[in-house]
């Protein structure tokens, strides 16, 4: 018998923190899933990695700082996070981030790993 793979949701983060409501679409996202115990991953790729960026502050641009909440991804068990090195390197960003148990990927198994999931919703 063929073992039908978990229906598992990828949220793929590709915009700048406070540059639009998009990342903290998909943190809510997230931590909905997470809150029903439903499998979820988050990909940080592009300008979506200055998300995990340590020392941001929304408050400078008047936005309510959600990037805090990312502190709560072990109550959600939250625990599949990924970030594009390729992305890392062109920004000139150390893999240095305010969260723990962050995988820095090569482009490949970046590719590799998000595709595996059943669901993938990008931001």
């Amino acid at each position: 018998m063929i073992k039908s793979p978990s229906k598992s949701l990828a949220i793929l983060n590709s915009k700048a923190p406070y540059s639009s409501s998009a990342g903290k679409d998909a943190l809510d996202i997230a931590l909905v899933f997470g809150s029903f115990e439903q499998p979820v991953s988050l990909f940080f790729q592009g300008d979506g990695v200055w998300q995990l960026v340590q020392g941001q502050n929304g408050a400078i641009v008047s936005v309510k700082d959600y990037l805090k909440t990312f502190a709560a991804f072990e109550f959600y068990d939250i625990e599949e996070v990924y970030v594009c090195q390729a992305s890392l390197i062109e920004r000139n960003l150390a893999a240095t981030f305010h969260i723990e148990a962050v995988q820095v990927l090569d482009s490949q198994a970046f590719a590799a790993q998000l595709t595996s999931h059943h669901t993938i919703l990008r931001f």
